[in-house]
């Protein structure tokens, strides 16, 4: 998985592919205990900021996504392309990779 830093505002997915804000990693644990940057697992839970057109069928036919901005989903843990746009982290990924919406 490559990590990319671009100098864009706006970013258009292509195909089934889905751009994805990460949520903050947790700071600390159920027990109070402050953890530190490289014990910070990697969240794979965000918010879907852009979506493709969806991906052609075998007869040329564009299938729709499943999945809408706005949705919070569930995501693989090492899937995608990890994105840095100034302060903030997105996910680029196939929408195969997505496993729930979550609520």
């Amino acid at each position: 998985m490559a990590a990319v830093s671009l100098s864009v505002s706006t970013v258009k997915p292509l195909g089934d592919r889905v751009f994805i804000k990460v949520s903050a990693a947790e700071e600390k644990t159920a027990g109070g205990i402050l953890l530190p940057d490289n014990a910070k697992e990697k969240p794979q839970v965000g918010e879907i900021v852009q979506v493709g057109p969806g991906k052609r069928s075998d007869d040329g036919v564009r299938q729709e996504m499943e999945v809408k901005v706005g949705d919070k989903v569930l995501y693989s843990k090492y899937a995608g392309t990890d994105v840095k746009l100034g302060t903030d982290e997105y996910v680029l990924l196939s929408e195969k990779d997505i496993l729930a919406i979550v609520s």
